[in-house]
């Protein structure tokens, strides 16, 4: 994906890099493309605890879900356009994040989930798992904008807070019953 407002140029580097085996598309939506690409490693960190917690297939589809109303939600608000989340930068990278083996994000929460320490988690990593320290911000953003991430609140508050996966669970199953599509145009 070559997120670019300027056409033109994003045509040119889409030339540039596509291939019989490599497919590039454009977009002129930066935002939502930038906010897709921050939003999906928070996503994917509770991915990876409920994989760590030992959780199936059916409740990582109901997360990745939810998790995109999430993104969706806060992008749309903060300027993104829905397509744009729905497309590649947003729920294509988003179910990749949240399904790899090698997604460190991912890594990060399947090992939070198995009850491990955040700081040794870390320290063995030769890479960066961006969703650890953009989470902070993405509540923070979702705060100013009064868009509910839920999701993503607990992730603040296992990743930085102390509060423990079996806890996050918890609290997450037993907020108040709501509609699907809460917060979002139908």
């Amino acid at each position: 994906m070559i997120g670019c407002e300027d056409e033109e140029g994003a045509q040119v580097m889409q030339r540039a890099f596509m291939s019989e085996r490599f497919r590039v598309y454009t977009n002129q939506d930066v935002t939502g493309c930038e906010l897709g690409g921050a939003i999906k490693n928070v996503i994917a960190i509770a991915a990876g605890i409920g994989d760590g917690m030992g959780f199936g297939d059916n409740s990582k589809a109901a997360l990745i879900t939810r998790g995109f109303a999430e993104m969706a939600r806060l992008g749309v608000a903060l300027g993104g356009k829905a397509l744009t989340l729905a497309g590649l930068a947003g729920m294509g990278d988003l179910i990749a994040t949240c399904t790899s083996s090698l997604s460190r994000n991912r890594h990060v929460g399947e090992e939070l989930g198995k009850g491990r320490r955040l700081d040794e988690i870390v320290a063995e990593m030769s890479m960066v798992a961006e969703g650890v320290k953009t989470s902070r911000v993405v509540v923070e953003l979702a705060d100013r904008a009064s868009v509910a991430m839920p999701i993503a609140e607990h992730v603040v508050k296992v990743v930085h807070e102390g509060m423990s996966p079996e806890e996050a669970l918890t609290s997450l199953m037993t907020r108040a019953a709501e509609h699907e599509f809460h917060g979002l145009e139908e």
